[in-house]
């Protein structure tokens, strides 16, 4: 029966696979063509299924992936589980869906963070900083704020892409919620420029951290 399911679904992802939606993931180094609104009705239909999950990760087939990540149970996989999908999942939005739709639904958020942070693959270390942002804006006690500025300060500027702009992120948000280190966030942003020229849409705010700061900041008012 689950092998049967599998076939269907993978042949449902084919079938809404569009060339010119796959061209523009592809620029963003996603290799798959379904849009993602369908991708999500499709997860809605199925509603929760771990084992088919399990077999649709286990394609490698990216529009499958992010199917199996919003049809899984995030509690049912262990820290190793978990470990070792992070190390696979190379495409961008699989990478990001599984730290934000499962690492940080499940009960192995802190263990990971910690074993992550400091990986020397920096696609592995953005999710660990990713996780450490998440600490930085919801729960900040135990986090060494100070340490992590002296961090990006040292580390942002020629960090590869994804974990620079996890760093950022980082930066980001360590500005926004804390206003006594919110003047040196600024200023290390200020300095080391990272995505200051940035292509922001119009009503989207920039990813530069001082503009980012700022922003944010004044919506708290």
């Amino acid at each position: 029966m689950a092998d049967t399911q599998l076939v269907a679904v993978m042949a449902e992802l084919d079938a809404l696979a569009d060339p010119k939606v796959r061209e523009a993931n592809e620029k963003r180094g996603d290799d798959h063509g379904v849009n993602l609104s369908k991708l999500r009705e499709v997860a809605k239909r199925l509603k929760t299924q771990h084992d088919l999950a399990l077999e649709l990760w286990a394609t490698d087939d990216t529009a499958a992936r992010l199917l199996a990540l919003l049809i899984c149970r995030p509690k049912l996989y262990s820290a190793d589980d978990l470990d070792a999908m992070l190390r696979e999942a190379r495409a961008p939005k699989v990478h990001d869906w599984l730290v934000n739709y499962v690492v940080k639904k499940g009960p192995h958020m802190e263990e990971l963070r910690v074993r992550w942070f400091s990986d020397p693959d920096p696609v592995v270390a953005s999710a660990g900083w990713a996780l450490t942002t998440e600490r930085v804006v919801k729960k900040p006690d135990g986090i060494n704020l100070t340490g992590l500025l002296d961090t990006v300060e040292s580390e942002m500027k020629d960090a590869p892409d994804r974990l620079q702009w996890a760093m950022n992120h980082c930066l980001a948000e360590i500005g926004i919620q804390n206003a006594d280190l919110r003047p040196r966030a600024i200023d290390i942003g200020e300095r080391l420029e990272v995505l200051k020229d940035y292509p922001t849409p119009p009503n989207c705010t920039s990813p530069f951290a001082p503009i980012w700061i700022a922003e944010m900041v004044s919506r708290q008012v």
